[in-house]
């Protein structure tokens, strides 16, 4: 496939059966353990992603990867996916494999680059934001209800697609009603870590499972809405300290005043951010409201 990174073999002689011939793949992220690819053959295309079996992390990546297969079936039987969005999984001779529905997308931070500077205010962008706020809020509102929290709410687990909506990915660290799994959560992506997370990752020990509730999930969009519209995190510190320090002052609870750093008036859009934002998980609007507010 002329590319040094080539996906599993196991992975690609199952996706021919549903793809056609030939297959060509793309190598997309390699990262943290795992790595990603389009791929793309006659009949569809799927993203595909394994563990990395090179690095010292391809146990825990094998397992988290199918711990997200696990989430994402059981998802799929409880309504809050589309029986579309898993395409196949299994194992390969480093670990595990799996695939899912391409999206057609780019990450949020990019897709908001015009939005963060002066120019972005302009008519046609507020409904746009607005849009991309309120399908984000719906995705999580069907998570929610059936009692889940995808926990891991941040900008490049959200993709925005030419038409202006936002789909959600990546579920391996979702929290839902049975908390029994192989690999505990701690938190995700720091810089869109809710406080009640940050407080709970700080008071118990590192082996220990922290179950994510809603009220998490709906901070983190605030957190990813604040960051890649005004082009600052909603929580300052410095990138030098650790990463238990930076929980720690997320734990308090405050933020910067969105009217500091936003790159334009937008008094609506910024009020529903800042709801989300609210230190106590219980002030905080629920998804479902959202939708009826953006």
């Amino acid at each position: 496939m002329g590319q040094a990174l080539p996906p599993p073999g196991e992975a690609l002689t199952r996706l021919t059966e549903q793809l056609g011939d030939p297959l060509t793949a793309s190598l997309l992220s390699d990262r943290r353990g795992s790595r990603a690819w389009k791929v793309r053959g006659s009949r569809g295309v799927v993203a595909l992603k394994a563990n990395n079996s090179d690095e010292a992390t391809a146990r825990d990546k094998a397992t988290e990867m199918a711990q997200e297969d696990e989430h994402i079936l059981r998802l799929t039987t409880a309504g809050a996916l589309r029986p579309d969005y898993r395409i196949d999984a299994g194992l390969w001779d480093g670990g595990r494999w799996l695939a899912v529905r391409w999206v057609d997308g780019v990450p949020l931070w990019r897709a908001l680059a015009l939005a963060r500077g002066p120019e972005g205010d302009r008519p046609s962008v507020r409904p746009w934001l607005l849009q991309i706020a309120r399908t984000w809020a719906e995705h999580l509102a069907g998570m929610h209800a059936a009692g889940w929290a995808h926990a891991d709410i941040q900008p490049t687990n959200t993709l925005i697609t030419p038409g202006g909506r936002a789909e959600v990915i990546d579920y391996a660290l979702a929290c839902g009603p049975d908390s029994d799994r192989p690999l505990p959560y701690r938190g995700a992506l720091t810089h869109t870590t809710a406080p009640e997370i940050a407080a709970a990752v700080l008071a118990t020990p590192a082996d220990t499972h922290i179950q994510a509730q809603p009220a998490a999930d709906v901070w983190s969009l605030g957190a990813s809405l604040f960051w890649c519209w005004t082009g600052h995190r909603p929580v300052p510190y410095d990138d030098n300290i650790d990463r238990l320090d930076k929980l720690a002052v997320i734990a308090k609870g405050r933020t910067t005043p969105l009217t500091d750093v936003r790159p334009w008036p937008f008094p609506g859009f910024e009020a529903t951010i800042t709801a989300c934002l609210a230190p106590d998980p219980t002030d905080r609007p629920t998804a479902k409201e959202l939708i009826a507010a953006w």
